[in-house]
């Protein structure tokens, strides 16, 4: 196709993100499923520009600035090809039938150094983020990880797979993908992963129909190891959603003990269920509960329970980059008191002896730090164990403080986690 239809089909696609709450992931799938008749390298350049537009949408509002009326979706898409100096602007012109001397000029605007009022603002600008969240980063991350940090947040997150050791080695799995083509490096620090070389749809496989494998970022793989679940013990996720991280403990605990998968949505754990068929697992039971009441039966049951909760997902805007619009102060407010109630509502299912691990993939401390000091304030009999300790069998005990777990995209190349180990000293 040629390329200023490509651009049109992005502008178009770009419109539909920037006015819809759904994720630009889920729009993409539907704009795709309603054109047959793109190819797959025009599927890419439209999924990676409209990615690119979405990552770098400040800078490039900024970039625009200098020429007046221009701040329109063709001249996000243009200003986003300009950027890095990917393509030349004359050529450009030629195709888009857009003056030259405006794409000159906005492409020497945006490959040059935003310089703002502020220091925050001009990070803000050159990374494309909102001002408040520089601002909370630089306070509770720290000033020399910042640049760092959105960095990172800006580039294309791994396609990583846990294997599914209840069925295959990791040798093993890795050797059966490359008989079909699929070529893979280990993970460094999950001895369950395998990072892919080049992006495929994995997912027409016949080792994943199989059951094989899982695709599962690396962090979210070593948040299942922090849990260290003995195999005889009872487990329960209490937010489960689709029950990746209750597989991955399946896994660990080679599929003995129990796991009570948990969730509000019916629809997750339906999806979870045809996963457990398809990984050939035995020992993960689901239950739909209601938000806000605890389940009488498996109060002080537990030997661990995971409360994965929801939050503002700001750990993966490599994967998911219009989050970086889509999240606001109001939002993060909210979702402190909601993360709060959830913790304390499972904190009933804990045993006396038994362990508490609360984790997000936020990057925000109001969801993290604030919200476990908050719980051991108002819970005495909860105290905070020492995550190195419980790593240290998996040699990844660098990877934690003597309080907490915290994976930053920048130092791991993982999603962003955050975790808390908490044990029920009541007698």
């Amino acid at each position: 196709m040629k390329l200023s239809s490509l651009i049109g089909h992005v502008t178009e696609l770009y419109s539909e993100v920037n006015h819809s709450p759904k994720p630009a992931d889920r729009l993409i799938d539907l704009f795709f499923r309603e054109r047959k008749y793109l190819g797959s390298k025009d599927r890419r350049f439209i999924s990676e520009t409209l990615y690119g537009m979405l990552r770098h949408k400040k800078r490039i509002e900024w970039s625009l600035s200098i020429l007046e009326n221009k701040n329109t979706p063709l001249y996000h898409a243009l200003a986003y090809l300009l950027f890095g100096n990917t393509m030349d602007a004359g050529n450009l012109s030629a195709e888009v039938n857009v003056s030259a001397d405006d794409l000159a000029m906005i492409g020497q605007r945006i490959n040059s150094e935003p310089v703002l009022d502020s220091e925050i603002e001009t990070t803000a600008t050159k990374f494309s983020f909102q001002n408040w969240m520089i601002e909370d980063w630089e306070k509770n991350i720290g000033s020399a990880e910042l640049s760092p940090l959105c960095a990172s947040l800006n580039t294309q997150a791994p396609m990583t797979i846990r294997v599914n050791t209840i069925k295959i080695s990791r040798d093993e799995c890795q050797q059966k993908l490359l008989q079909e083509g699929i070529e893979t490096d280990k993970t460094e620090l999950s001895p369950y992963g395998l990072h892919l070389k080049k992006r495929t749809n994995l997912f027409q496989l016949q080792s994943f129909k199989e059951g094989l494998f899982e695709v599962q970022d690396e962090g979210s793989q070593l948040l299942a190891l922090l849990v260290d679940p003995k195999p005889k013990s009872k487990v329960i996720d209490a937010c489960a959603g689709a029950g990746g991280k209750a597989l991955a403990l399946a896994s660990i605990m080679n599929n003995r003990g129990e796991i009570f998968a948990f969730d509000v949505h019916s629809f997750r754990l339906e999806e979870l269920r045809k996963r457990i068929r398809r990984d050939g697992v035995d020992s993960i039971r689901t239950k739909v509960i209601q938000e806000d009441e605890a389940v009488e039966e498996f109060l002080g049951s537990a030997d661990y329970v995971l409360v994965d909760a929801p939050c503002t997902g700001t750990g993966t805007i490599r994967r998911n980059p219009g989050m970086k619009w889509s999240v606001s102060k109001q939002m993060l407010e909210e979702l402190k008191e909601k993360q709060y109630s959830i913790l304390s509502l499972n904190s009933q299912y804990v045993k006396p002896g038994g362990r508490l691990i609360y984790a997000t993939c936020s990057l925000f401390r109001d969801e993290n730090q604030n919200v476990v000091e908050r719980f051991l304030s108002q819970h005495p009999h909860f105290e905070l164990l020492d995550p190195s300790s419980i790593l240290t069998r998996y040699s990844l005990a660098p990877l934690a403080n003597k309080e907490y777990f915290q994976l930053l995209p920048h130092q791991y190349n993982t999603d962003g986690f955050f975790a808390a180990v908490m044990k029920n000293s009541k007698i």
